[in-house]
């Protein structure tokens, strides 16, 4: 009987010990992944700050470019920007430090500034740029069903548009936000407003700005932009293709440049009132990249002469 005792002992204590080598065995297979884990969760933490520092070099490069641009200006009697500037040529990627950087500038001149849709001092809705934002949005396939929304997002008061909406619309979704009623301060809002989808947003970001420009540039505005600025461009792509080709030859200097052109014919003199030849806003794109992890930074610039850039926007992606 004490010899079956001791049996069933050493047997129950030979089994705790298993146990405690399973346990054992796994908390250190549950430590060693954690710790492994930690140590990739770190490393990809590291990796993307060497990114994003990487990327904001590229928007010290492209302020350098800037830079350099605007002393090119001042030594000039017609100052103008156009896409043969040392901003606007393609910067391509380089190595840095193991990683990767690249960066693009573009002006914001060569954009409608949607903003202009509302006069800020009186509220009341320009109708003129109301038929200038009709005729983009035909031109780039997008419905102008939406102006009246995008009219009550930045006109002040509730009283709704004809297609368009206002508080009660927008606090009724999930979750509910207010509409701006006032000037756009991102391009951004774009993506609040009724009937804009994320479609129609990149689609339209790409002709659209909220900063002051006082006109489009003729130098670096895209066919779209340039067709929709009077009814007759829109009617005939023929002068489209003549302000581009000449630009192409030669950028224009100054909007009297523009007048002279001999295919413009009736309509140069009104475009010379609706164009530019230079730019105050200027977006770097920067991006950094660093063993698989990639950041983005956007900043917007206004450029003074030869003094000091001032940040206006600054996004981090």
């Amino acid at each position: 009987m004490v010899k079956r005792v001791k049996k069933n002992e050493r047997g129950i204590a030979l089994l705790v010990v298993l146990m405690g080598i399973a346990l054992m065995t796994l908390i250190v297979v549950d430590f060693s992944t954690a710790a492994a884990l930690s140590y990739l969760s770190a490393a990809n933490q590291a990796n993307e700050l060497r990114a994003y520092y990487l990327a904001r070099s590229a928007i010290s490069v492209g302020l350098g470019l800037l830079a350099e641009d605007a002393r090119t200006d001042s030594m000039s009697q017609t100052p103008f920007d156009s896409l043969s500037d040392v901003w606007a040529i393609p910067f391509p990627p380089m190595p840095v430090g193991g990683g990767e950087v690249s960066l693009s500038i573009t002006d914001e001149a060569r954009k409608l500034n949607i903003n202009d849709l509302v006069n800020p001092q009186n509220g009341q809705v320009d109708q003129d740029f109301v038929a200038e934002l009709q005729r983009l949005f035909m031109i780039v396939g997008v419905s102008p069903e939406i102006i009246p929304a995008i009219i009550d997002w930045i006109e002040p008061g509730n009283i709704a548009s004809p297609g368009g909406a206002k508080m009660d619309f927008y606090m009724g979704l999930q979750p509910p936000y207010a509409p701006r009623g006032g000037p756009m301060p991102t391009i951004g809002d774009l993506k609040l407003i009724k009937g804009v989808d994320e479609t129609t947003f990149n689609i339209l970001s790409q002709y659209l700005t909220v900063f002051p420009e006082p006109a489009v540039n003729a130098n670096t505005a895209p066919p779209e932009v340039l067709a929709c600025l009077l009814p007759e461009m829109m009617q005939d792509p023929q002068y489209v293709k003549e302000i581009i080709a000449a630009r192409t030859i030669r950028p224009f200097t100054n909007t009297t440049d523009i007048g002279n052109l001999p295919d413009l014919g009736a309509i140069a003199q009104e475009l010379t009132q609706v164009v530019t030849t230079s730019s105050t806003y200027f977006t770097i794109t920067g991006m950094g990249t660093f063993a698989g992890s990639r950041k983005l930074v956007y900043s917007t610039f206004r450029r003074q002469g030869v003094g000091p850039e001032t940040l206006v926007a600054w996004q981090e992606d």
